[in-house]
């Protein structure tokens, strides 16, 4: 078996951008389990250890790819770009959640409508969903609809979203952790919120649990249940939201692509045997 990028680099250095943790990318899925994660990690067994460099985008995944493959891998995170956006006001009598990305089951998205009917009218949720095959987004919109403060939406482009979910509050995000990607998981929509200038309430995991608390942007739940959305949001203020935003506002370059694009900058000029 041969590799692609190898045969086309012939002896300049290839930098492999590992992203997530290809072992278990789908591993949640049975076939894929199966069929396709021994393959993956022998590709990974294989090549890894040939590549001039790797990256992924949490420590925590770093730290993955470190220890199976013995590859020094560095963390370049799947941020957004700067905006220079200003957090917009916050109303005491109407709390409004956010969540963005796919329609997919295991994003825990009808838990998260469940809990906003739970908290009442103080808070509503609007969703911009993108459909997915083995997604259910009428299954969303059935449930959506039940609850007069939640609303679905379409889609809008990534270079779009930061300006559309600027006049929300909260970016809220409920994830179980079945695979190691999960587990270590930083995800775009993190860094999304911080530009739109949010607060974030996500469930727990290592990389988040340090990102939000570092920053003091925001709380994390106790799980990925409705009731653990109820219980992180139910005291929560407009004082509070205010203070996230604020600190989401003082964070937001240091949690955009600026940091990410020169470190990325920084390896590619090593591998090419250049200095700054």
């Amino acid at each position: 078996m041969r590799f692609l990028a190898f045969d086309a680099a012939g002896s300049a250095p290839v930098l492999a951008d590992m992203h997530e943790w290809a072992p278990e990318e789908r591993s949640s899925v049975f076939v894929w389990r199966v069929l396709v994660a021994p393959y993956m990690d022998h590709l990974c067994t294989k090549y890894l250890p040939r590549t001039a460099a790797v990256s992924s985008v949490s420590a925590g995944l770093a730290g993955l790819y470190a220890d199976r493959y013995g590859v020094t891998t560095a963390v370049v995170r799947n941020a957004a770009d700067l905006r220079h956006l200003t957090a917009s006001g916050v109303n005491p009598e109407r709390i409004r959640l956010v969540h963005s990305g796919t329609a997919d089951p295991e994003r825990n998205i009808l838990e998260l409508i469940e809990a906003t009917e739970q908290l009442s009218d103080r808070f509503s949720l609007d969703l911009y969903l993108v459909e997915v095959p083995g997604g259910h987004l009428d299954a969303i919109r059935k449930r959506a609809a039940s609850v007069p403060w939640v609303t679905v939406h379409d889609p809008v482009p990534p270079e779009t979203l930061p300006d559309v979910l600027n006049q929300y509050d909260v970016g809220v995000f409920l994830y179980p952790l079945k695979t190691l990607s999960h587990l270590y998981h930083l995800p775009n929509k993190f860094f999304d919120f911080v530009q739109a200038r949010l607060g974030l309430v996500f469930s727990p995991a290592p990389e988040i649990d340090e990102h939000i608390g570092r920053y003091g942007i925001g709380k994390i739940t106790s799980g990925t249940s409705a009731a653990a959305l109820v219980e992180a949001l139910r005291d929560i203020g407009a004082d509070d939201v205010e203070g996230f935003k604020a600190a989401a506002d003082r964070s937001a370059r240091e949690l955009s692509s600026e940091p990410d694009r020169a470190i990325q900058h920084a390896l590619v000029a090593r591998l090419l045997g250049k200095t700054e």
